[in-house]
């Protein structure tokens, strides 16, 4: 019953974290769009209420005509809708699921002693420390170096090619303590944590204070609009790197081996420059190197993650030992009462049914079994592609 519950629990956090997640980069690539779209009014009527940049749009048969004060209306409307709440609630949900998929089973799917050799309990509290960490380091990157000579908010490459190197320094060091699975998602909640900060820390507060600032009748601090214009503009580029970390973690072919963090840095990169190509599209310009640029690392990534073929035996293996083999290794996810991915392989019918399934998994992808819980090792996965090449066969 409690695998049948924390199934349910799965699928309903699941289904939160991806509706959550659609809603809160809908409504920022929106304003992205927006933003990257303004072009100054020419209108002496839009001028004299201090419109500094405007578009027009067509959408589901209605023109809309947006405005962006050079730093606010004459006149403050008493209501302002606030977009955090998508952040919010998309953050929350995705570490609910991190906690019932990983942290609730962290023996098998954090920890693997041949990776690095820890408690589960200090796998957990190292996942926490990573995900927090990783907020520490990039908010002091943005406030130490992310300034211009004036004090201003600014240094925007200083600041990306320093958060690029932590991050990098930051996958090697999770693909090096975690399981490969949980290494590429915690590098996902990392970042993902650093655009929800930036909402919670940076944004959101720095909105409140210029509003408050303008109903007191004050000048508000400009560098309040200047920070929370770079860590949005932060927020967007890592966007599509968090969405290929997430995706990623279900392929085993890219979360094993010894250069795993080499793949995610790559896809990640790809994820980056794909965005930066539809940033400059937005503004009505077109940088189509950078489309070849995106393809040349996704294929880097393909070619040093193809699986290396297990050299099979020559020799003839019996079902005796193939059918050994899948109890030990296998049966414990795929029996009569839990079968994972609908597969039983707690007979010699389903062994045989599943060959194929058993050869592409566990002998040539090397994905099965997950995170290779129940060591698995070369020579057994070897047994079992020569059996399945000799015809797969009960006697």
């Amino acid at each position: 019953m409690e695998a049948y519950l924390l199934e349910w629990a799965n699928l309903l956090l699941r289904w939160t974290h991806v509706i959550t997640a659609i809603a809160w980069i809908g409504t920022s690539f929106h304003f992205v769009l927006t933003d990257d779209r303004l072009y100054r009014p020419t209108d002496p009527e839009s001028l004299a209420k201090g419109v500094d940049g405007e578009t027009w749009a067509v959408h589901g048969g209605g023109f809309y005509h947006f405005n962006k004060y050079r730093v606010a209306p004459k006149l403050l409307p008493d209501h302002l809708h606030w977009s955090y709440w998508e952040a919010y609630s998309t953050w929350l949900s995705g570490f609910a699921l991190l906690t019932v998929l990983y942290f609730v089973n962290a023996s098998s799917f954090l920890v693997d002693p041949r990776v690095f050799d820890w408690s589960p309990a200090a796998a957990i509290g190292g996942a926490i420390a990573y995900l927090l960490i990783g907020w520490v380091v990039y908010d002091g990157i943005c406030r130490l170096v992310g300034r211009d000579a004036e004090g201003h908010v600014g240094g925007d490459l200083k600041v990306g090619v320093l958060v690029f190197l932590y991050v990098c320094v930051a996958t090697w060091i999770a693909c090096h303590l975690f399981v490969g699975r949980a290494a590429f998602l915690l590098t996902g909640a990392m970042l993902a944590t650093l655009m929800s900060a930036n909402v919670a820390m940076v944004i959101i507060p720095g909105q409140r204070k210029v509003v408050a600032a303008l109903r007191a009748g004050r000048t508000p601090d400009p560098n309040h609009g200047r920070r929370g214009k770079q860590r949005s503009v932060h927020n967007t580029y890592v966007t599509l790197p968090v969405i290929v970390a997430m995706l990623s973690n279900h392929y085993g072919a890219i979360t094993q081996g010894s250069w795993n963090w080499l793949s995610l840095i790559l896809l990640m990169a790809a994820g980056a420059v794909i965005r930066l190509f539809f940033v400059i599209r937005h503004k009505g310009k077109s940088r189509w190197e950078l489309v070849p640029l995106a393809l040349l690392l996704i294929a880097a990534t393909a070619w040093r993650s193809a699986p290396v073929p297990v050299v099979a035996t020559t020799a003839a293996v019996p079902f005796a030992r193939v059918q050994q083999i899948v109890q030990a290794r296998c049966v414990a996810c795929h029996n009569a009462a839990y079968a994972n991915q609908n597969v039983r392989l707690d007979s010699p019918e389903a062994i045989v049914q599943h060959a194929r399934d058993i050869e592409q998994q566990a002998v040539i992808l090397k994905i099965m079994p997950m995170n290779n819980a129940t060591g698995i090792s070369d020579e057994e996965r070897a047994a079992l592609g020569r059996w399945v090449a000799d015809g797969a066969r009960v006697p």
